[in-house]
């Protein structure tokens, strides 16, 4: 009864944009990134992974160890590519923060972008009854 176990550190975060939702895990690892199961190198197209790795370009500066030791599994469901890939990147930025517990790195992601911390939870405004779209409505004549 006198062994010890090593607790495994695990960070788990959360990211939002439109409909998307992104879902992060971080632990220690070989320093694999993961998007639904897909390495991160071969995520199309390519201003996806340009949008994604933001979070890691700026943490590089900040932890004295980089990103090397952990791994992140990204796990996004709903909406389109674009949103998904807001909403991985706000959660893989929210997850760098928590597991590094760094606060220069929280106000570097700050100045950069607040939407790397911060959902962006604008959404498209719904159609009504009886008009073209959200806002456009027929016109009326009075003679």
């Amino acid at each position: 009864m006198g062994t010890k176990t090593k607790v495994k550190k695990v960070v788990n975060e959360l990211g939002k944009r439109k409909t998307a939702v992104a879902r992060v895990t971080i632990q220690e690892g070989k320093g694999a990134v993961r998007i639904n199961k897909r390495p991160l190198e071969v995520l199309e197209p390519e201003v996806v992974r340009v949008k994604i790795s933001e979070p890691f370009v700026i943490a590089a500066q900040y932890l004295d160890r980089s990103i090397e030791g952990i791994d992140i599994e990204v796990n996004v469901r709903g909406g389109g590519y674009m949103g998904q890939a807001e909403a991985a990147r706000t959660a893989i930025a929210r997850g760098l923060v928590a597991w590094s517990e760094n606060d220069e790195l929280k106000e570097a992601y700050l100045g950069y972008d607040r939407t790397l911390l911060v959902s962006d939870m604008r959404n498209k405004e719904p159609k009504k009854f009886d008009a073209k779209g959200a806002r456009a409505k027929r016109q009326k004549s009075y003679r």
